[in-house]
């Protein structure tokens, strides 16, 4: 029976460092349910309360999102609520500012945010919660939609996940606090991906290509103004194999080797 895949948000963390563009990366701890071992962003599924529609919101509507991915506005809603709490959950970052825009929240590294962002990986309290307690609003116009995958029917546990691409807000360091990672590292997506060819840094087709699409933009500002770096369609790889390996075969027939076998 064809599992139904669970939505979820994954964002690329940009920032600009001393050898151009650079993207925040985890590597997931070996032996996780799903992708153990290799490097991906932060991330994850949608949780029931990143639909409230009581979240405090500054940029595009959900209504825009919505058209942006295709889908309805309470998913859009969730992707995006989902997306900033991702990013605060596992890095540490926080897309969040003044409800009237002026400003984006310049440190939330202090014993009592580590206090919340605890909080919101037990559930206790929702992102809602978070920033009314603040006086702050979500900021979706820090975020930009990059991609749409979607996990092919042969795989057991699956997910229609939404790629978003956000700047490191100034003021804030991504900081290696996700639980499900056992190495964080900024990198540009060349040498990211010359540590996937030289068999160094273990990476699922989405990620990989979506490193290849960065790699075009010289810095944070072009990456933004750039994305979507196409017309936005899910993507469903098939998977072959041949005598020199196991591939990720893309829609419009590209070809992505895989790192490990496929599962029988």
């Amino acid at each position: 029976m064809t599992a139904e895949p669970r939505q979820a948000a994954t964002v690329l963390l940009l920032r600009d460092g001393e050898p151009g563009l650079e993207v925040y990366l985890l590597r997931r701890t070996k032996g996780m349910p799903f992708a153990g071992g290799m490097t991906a962003y932060p991330g994850g599924g949608v949780d029931p309360r990143d639909g409230d529609t009581e979240v405090a919101w500054f940029g595009p509507s959900p209504a825009q999102w919505a058209v942006a991915f295709g889908c309805d506005v309470r998913v859009a809603r969730e992707l995006v609520c989902a997306a900033v709490r991702e990013t605060f959950e596992e890095a540490g970052v926080l897309l969040a500012g003044d409800p009237q825009g002026g400003t984006v929240v310049p440190d939330v590294s202090g014993d009592d945010w580590e206090e919340q962002r605890q909080a919101l990986l037990t559930r206790e309290l929702s992102m809602t919660e978070l920033l009314a307690g603040r006086g702050l609003a979500l900021r979706s116009d820090l975020l930009r939609p990059f991609a749409h995958w979607i996990t092919p029917p042969v795989e057991p546990r699956r997910y229609d996940t939404k790629f978003f691409v956000a700047a490191l807000p100034v003021g804030q360091e991504a900081r290696d606090v996700s639980g499900e990672a056992d190495e964080a590292s900024w990198l540009t997506p060349a040498a990211a991906l010359a540590q996937l060819a030289a068999g160094e840094r273990p990476m699922l087709p989405p990620t990989s290509h979506t490193l290849g699409q960065l790699q075009p933009f010289a810095d944070v500002a072009a990456a933004l103004a750039g994305s979507p770096p196409e017309p936005l369609h899910p993507i469903s790889p098939t998977f072959e194999e041949t005598p020199d390996g196991y591939w990720a075969v893309l829609p419009d027939g590209t070809r992505i080797r895989m790192v490990v076998p496929l599962p029988s």
